[in-house]
C-alpha cells in the first residue's frame, strides 16, 4: 500500500468560481502508476469547499444560484462581527458542501460517471490562491 500527497495551487476568481479540477487529479493518479485505491481531495481553508457535478455552463449558473438561495452574500451574519470581513456567508456555504471527497480507482482509473467532475467551489469574497491536497492511497 502506498500512499502520495501532491497539491494543487489554484488562483480563484472570488465568490461563484466553480473551477473543474478533475484533469489534474486524473494526471496526479496517472503518474503514481497505482491500479487500485482511493484518492482524497481535501481543500485546506474554511471558505471555500469541493464537490463533484456535470461541469457545463447551465449547471454552473444552476450551483452559483443554489448556493446563493441557501446561504445569501448581501445577508447580516454574526460571524461578520467577529472579523468585519463580511464573508460569513462563505463560511456558512463551505461548510455545507464540506471540504473533501473520496473518490474510489480501479485499473488506474477514477471510478467517476460519465459526466461527473470535480470541482473546487470558491466562496470567499474576493479571489484567493487556493491549496487543494490529492491524497492517492493504493496499490
Amino acid at each position: 500500500m502506498k500512499i502520495i500527497n501532491e497539491r494543487l495551487s489554484l488562483q480563484t476568481k472570488g465568490p461563484g468560481d466553480l473551477i473543474n479540477i478533475t484533469e489534474e487529479i486524473t494526471k496526479s493518479l496517472a503518474a503514481t502508476k497505482l491500479k487500485t485505491g482511493h484518492v482524497i481531495v481535501f481543500h485546506i481553508g474554511s471558505t471555500a469547499a469541493i464537490t463533484t457535478f456535470e461541469y457545463e455552463r447551465g449547471m454552473i449558473k444552476d450551483m452559483q444560484e443554489l448556493y446563493e438561495k441557501i446561504v445569501p452574500h448581501n445577508k447580516h451574519y454574526h460571524h461578520d462581527d467577529t472579523w468585519g470581513d463580511a464573508n460569513g456567508f462563505s463560511h456558512l456555504r463551505a461548510a455545507l458542501q464540506g471540504p473533501s471527497l473520496t473518490i474510489p480507482f480501479e485499473n488506474g482509473e477514477l471510478l467517476l460517471g460519465t459526466w461527473q467532475q470535480v470541482v473546487l467551489a470558491e466562496f470567499d469574497n474576493k479571489p484567493r490562491n487556493r491549496q487543494v491536497v490529492v491524497q492517492i492511497i493504493g496499490e
